[in-house]
């Protein structure tokens, strides 16, 4: 099988959910910036999956195929969970949708017959540009969702403005 735009575009995007999983999973707030990457990532892990169905260089499905069916379903059980509130679920469900497609990086990255050592092989300033943009585009999404800060009333809600406060029988403004 030869390189095409499904192919380069599953790479990529297995590229950018490799490389935004830690940013999300080792933060230890979690907010809206969190929210924001975690459906970002969602959304292309399950790209990668459902893409992979259509890339098959031997003719038939591997483990590989196996794989990405079980993430799918663990990456919709942790999106659930977190919707759920379900914290550890989430936390459980996202992690180990992580290390799946880890596991599956490694085997695609140092197999020497699949096409990413081939490029290695072949053509390294391709890869590098690749790795590059996709490093850039992760930070630069990391870094321009800001978290919400929280809005810090100028007036107590229980104490009107206009009315003095009285203490001690001295009147105060």
């Amino acid at each position: 099988m030869e390189w095409n735009a499904l192919l380069a575009s599953h790479v990529i995007v297995a590229l950018y959910v490799l490389a935004l999983g830690p940013m999300n999973i080792l933060r230890r707030r979690r907010d809206r910036r969190h929210r924001i990457l975690g459906y970002t990532w969602v959304a292309g892990m399950l790209y990668v999956c459902l893409s992979s169905f259509w890339i098959v260089p031997s003719g038939h499905f591997t483990w590989l195929h196996g794989l990405s069916a079980f993430t799918m379903v663990t990456v919709s059980l942790g999106l659930a969970a977190a919707i759920r509130r379900n914290v550890r679920g989430h936390l459980f469900n996202m992690i180990g949708s992580y290390l799946g497609i880890l596991i599956a990086f490694v085997f695609a990255a140092t197999l020497p017959d699949r096409l990413i050592p081939r490029l290695l092989a072949d053509d390294p300033l391709t890869a590098v540009v690749v790795a590059v943009l996709v490093l850039a585009s992760t930070a630069a999404l990391y870094f321009t969702v800001r978290p919400q800060r929280r809005r810090i009333p100028l007036v107590r809600a229980d104490v009107h403005p206009a009315t003095p406060k009285v203490s001690a029988g001295r009147t105060h403004r």
